[in-house]
């Protein structure tokens, strides 16, 4: 049975495979093997090549490691989204689990980030925040094109020996009191939610 794109990643050994691969980077089976040491190998085998044969995982170089050939992947960035007209589509449920999913892979990455001697925001230049603004529909798509193009630029660029890899998650939602508050409290700031450095 062919999986639609949303049941494809909402797998969560699925989804850590492809958030392995976010920044454009080039990875092995032996590379994947090594971020995900908890997943068992026959597992991560079996989900890369469910990714591949869904067009997810695009092999771009092979070479033999002791008799065995070892593939090179990339992300077809494109095949790991869910388009807009899938995303209509979703129920209420599939959303619930494909946030929570998405949280859970933020919370390991935050326990991932602090196990490895992180906790200093300054020094790492991370932060986690929350801010609230007001805006029409057609000031939020000026705002969503003008940071996609930004975050492009930076993509761009690549690894480098002096560029580390990080990660930059976004969640946009209208507020639960956006009708009530806009003619009522017009004018007075909402307060941000955050912590972040300096």
């Amino acid at each position: 049975m062919a999986l639609d794109t949303a049941e494809l990643l909402l797998h969560p050994v699925r989804l850590r495979i492809v958030q392995a691969f976010l920044g454009g980077r080039t990875l092995t089976t032996a590379d994947l093997r090594a971020e995900l040491p908890d997943v068992a190998t026959a597992t991560l085998y079996r989900q890369v090549a469910t990714l591949s044969g869904h067009g997810v995982l695009r092999s771009v170089g092979e070479r033999r490691v002791r008799g065995a050939v070892e593939r090179s992947y990339r992300l077809d960035a494109a095949a790991a989204s869910v388009d807009a007209d899938e995303a209509r589509g979703m129920t209420p449920d599939q959303h619930r689990r494909a946030f929570l999913t998405f949280v859970a892979r933020l919370l390991a990455d935050f326990d991932g980030y602090l196990d490895s001697g992180g906790g200093d925001l300054a020094r790492d230049l991370a932060g986690y925040r929350q801010n609230a603004f007001y805006a029409t529909d057609a000031e939020l798509v000026g705002f969503v094109t003008r940071l996609r193009e930004l975050f492009a630029e930076y993509a761009a660029l690549g690894p480098g020996a002096d560029r580390t890899r990080r990660l930059f998650a976004t969640v946009l939602l209208p507020a639960a009191d956006a009708q009530e508050s806009a003619p009522d409290r017009a004018g007075q700031a909402d307060p941000d939610r955050s912590v972040e450095r300096g």
